[in-house]
């Protein structure tokens, strides 16, 4: 018998369209990870809730987010694709969680204190214990390895308290959690009008979204910040310029990046000339991907069926938990 697979755990926000940075810094590792670990793949719509969304539109969302998840190469006979809501055993251990998370720790979260500050009028009990939902996510299926970004590792390391606390008062049960990104530098693919990364909501037109339009690929890319060039061979690269060679070298040939590069650095490069070739091959690289998540979002009956065989595999790893929880905690009475 072969050695047990380590078991990660990551949840996909169920708000916005997936864009270029979602997908090369998160789904293209999700891709790679299906073939070696035992993946537990989430689309978070609890977590959604602390923002009260449209129910309408959080339906429409859930569908389109695991589409577009699904077309970008997640198989869902290789991992455990499931809605968070699906799986009530994660709500129990939330609570059972929520005993042991304390009123001042998750007040000095700073991505609660951002939200305070932002929306001071919902600052709802959701939001209070988002990092709590997070660590019941992972830890309900016992998870080992966490994929998340700088923003979440705090919540990771709250994870880890959290799942010492239970051992330490009821017995081993919780692997204490460990952020994950496949040892590579992770991709961090700026805004085309060079400020910040690409974002869901910000700048949509200088984010390229996993169902943008050629014409609208290349519309995008043609606005893209830009400079007079460089003025002394082989000088540095402005972040800006830098990041179209980032995007080009993910979407172009390798001769492609090479031949712009000389250009660059020999004080030829014509920003007009590479903006037309990223844009085609950037239009030849979305298409597919936006033409089958376009396919499988109109299948209604093919995302039902993998919706539920999710749940029904994700249920049968989380109430083992919940029932070894429940044992060591003296919630068993039968």
């Amino acid at each position: 018998m072969g050695k047990e697979k380590e078991i990660v755990v990551s949840g996909i926000r169920s708000t916005g369209i997936l864009h270029l940075g979602n997908y090369f810094g998160a789904i293209r590792n999700y891709i790679r990870m299906q073939e070696e670990y035992n993946c537990y793949f989430f689309v978070a719509d609890w977590h959604s809730l602390t923002t009260h969304p449209d129910p309408k539109a959080l339906r429409g969302n859930v569908f389109r987010v695991l589409a577009e998840n699904i077309a970008s190469g997640l198989d869902p006979e290789k991992v455990t694709l499931y809605v968070q809501s699906d799986v009530p055993e994660i709500a129990e251990l939330y609570l059972m969680l929520n005993m042991m998370a304390y009123k001042g720790e998750l007040e000095k979260v700073p991505t609660f204190k951002d939200k305070v500050r932002q929306n001071p009028d919902n600052v709802n009990a959701g939001l209070l214990t988002y990092p709590v939902l997070m660590s019941a996510d992972i830890l309900i299926h016992r998870g080992y390895k966490v994929p998340v970004g700088k923003d979440q590792e705090q919540h990771l390391e709250m994870s880890r308290n959290f799942a010492q606390r239970f051992n330490n008062r009821y017995g081993q049960l919780f692997p204490e959690p460990v952020p994950f990104n496949f040892g590579d530098d992770l991709i961090r693919i700026m805004s085309l009008d060079g400020n910040g990364k690409m974002s869901k909501s910000e700048n949509q037109n200088a984010t390229i979204y996993l169902n943008d339009s050629d014409d609208a690929i290349r519309s995008k890319i043609k606005k893209a910040k830009t400079d007079s060039g460089p003025q002394e061979p082989n000088s540095v690269m402005p972040d800006y310029i830098s990041n179209l060679f980032t995007i080009m070298r993910l979407v172009s040939t390798p001769d492609t990046v090479q031949h712009f590069t000389d250009a660059f650095n020999n004080c030829g490069i014509r920003y007009g000339d590479l903006k037309k070739q990223l844009a085609e091959d950037m239009a030849a690289f979305i298409k597919p991907i936006r033409e089958r998540a376009e396919a499988i979002e109109h299948d209604q009956a093919y995302l039902n069926r993998i919706m539920r065989e999710g749940a029904e595999k994700a249920r049968a790893s989380a109430v083992q938990t919940l029932q070894e929880a429940r044992k060591l905690m003296g919630l068993n009475y039968y």
